[in-house]
């Protein structure tokens, strides 16, 4: 601001200047010609006080404010990928790019390896922490009650957390999305689409939390309807296959919940049950493309989205974590896969929507 009225003054003695040199003149030229000097001055001045101004302006926007966010992924798969690029994306939209540095970190679906990841970040001192998964969750809650925890693709949080009296707030430093669709529509749909199916296998990972949440509501749901239900659960990837194979043999279908080992292994799965004629209704579309006829399912890059959102307003200080309720997706979708619903005979009712993957 100093330089701002130094350049001020100076245009303004020029003009001083060269009105006096004017009336000294008997010149009616010398008159005009100093007149359009002077002019010509304080415009000067005037364009140099602009500038100023200008560079002052561009300086205070570079030294905007720059945040860490550390990624931990559970596993790759297409609906955390979506989930985890959805996040990114949002946040590059709304504070733009560069302004905050992602560390993203995949723990192969080893939950220990989810601990070593948060530690790591906790370590250095991110300023948030987005936990993609419930494995991923659970370890960055464990590891910090300081640094906000942003969960997504969590399907149950009460259940993820071990929370008694959830009611939709978790508190503390933690917040984030949920992906469960409505579980009665899930089980409706075997209604739907197999009304000759009346033994139903459920089949999911033990080591998942949220998956077990789900069986248990679908279960519930299906054997109200008449149905006969089994649970079957595998380890890890490596009893994926003999898992499935034992469920298709005593089953006329087979439901897998929003699940991520599942998702990870749905070629295993898939190699099992085509060949036996058993359909597969999924939680999630990542699951059904693999290896199930239909599903209803949720968008998760606009899930991610929307935890974008929710930690640029923590970021930026707009928001208490604490005080922020989870978020679902509120449009979930009914689709199905036309080439296996062929093979299998299955006719779909009208509402279901034809899947198309993505190329």
């Amino acid at each position: 601001m100093k330089n701002i009225k130094k350049y001020l003054a100076i245009g303004m003695s020029a003009v001083m200047m060269m009105s006096l040199a004017a009336c000294g003149s008997t010149s009616t030229d010398a008159a005009t010609a100093a007149t359009s000097a002077a002019a010509e001055a304080t415009e000067a001045a005037a364009d140099t006080a602009t500038s100023a101004v200008a560079d002052a302006a561009a300086t205070s926007s570079a030294d905007g404010k720059t945040y860490t966010v550390g990624i931990c992924q559970l596993v790759q798969h297409v609906a955390l990928d979506a989930a985890t690029q959805g996040f990114i994306d949002e946040i590059n939209t709304e504070l733009g790019e560069g302004t905050v540095t992602f560390d993203s970190q995949n723990a192969a679906g080893d939950s220990a390896t989810c601990t070593t990841i948060v530690n790591g970040f906790v370590s250095e001192g991110v300023d948030l922490i987005l936990a993609n998964a419930t494995p991923s969750l659970q370890a960055a809650a464990a590891a910090t009650a300081d640094i906000p925890i942003l969960g997504t693709a969590i399907t149950e949080y009460g259940t993820a957390l071990s929370l008694d009296d959830f009611n939709g707030t978790v508190g503390g430093n933690i917040s984030g999305t949920s992906d469960l669709a409505p579980l009665d529509q899930q089980a409706a749909m075997f209604a739907e689409l197999l009304p000759n199916a009346k033994k139903i296998g459920i089949l999911y990972c033990s080591a998942e939390a949220n998956s077990v949440y789900q069986s248990e509501v679908v279960k519930k749901a299906l054997e109200d309807a008449g149905d006969t239900v089994t649970v079957y659960t595998f380890s890890d990837s490596n009893d994926v296959a003999s898992v499935t194979q034992t469920a298709c043999n005593e089953n006329d279908a087979l439901y897998i919940p929003t699940d991520n080992t599942a998702a990870s292994c749905t070629e295993a799965i898939n190699n099992v049950a085509d060949p036996a004629g058993i359909p597969i209704i999924a939680g999630e579309e990542g699951v059904m493309s693999g290896c199930g006829v239909a599903a209803l399912t949720i968008d998760y890059y606009e899930l991610g989205k929307t935890t974008g959102a929710m930690a640029v307003k923590i970021l930026t200080g707009a928001s208490d974590i604490s005080t922020m309720p989870i978020e679902y997706y509120q449009n979930p979708v009914k689709e199905y896969v036309e080439d296996r619903c062929t093979k299998l005979g299955i006719t779909v009712p009208d509402g279901y929507t034809a899947y198309v993957a993505e190329e």
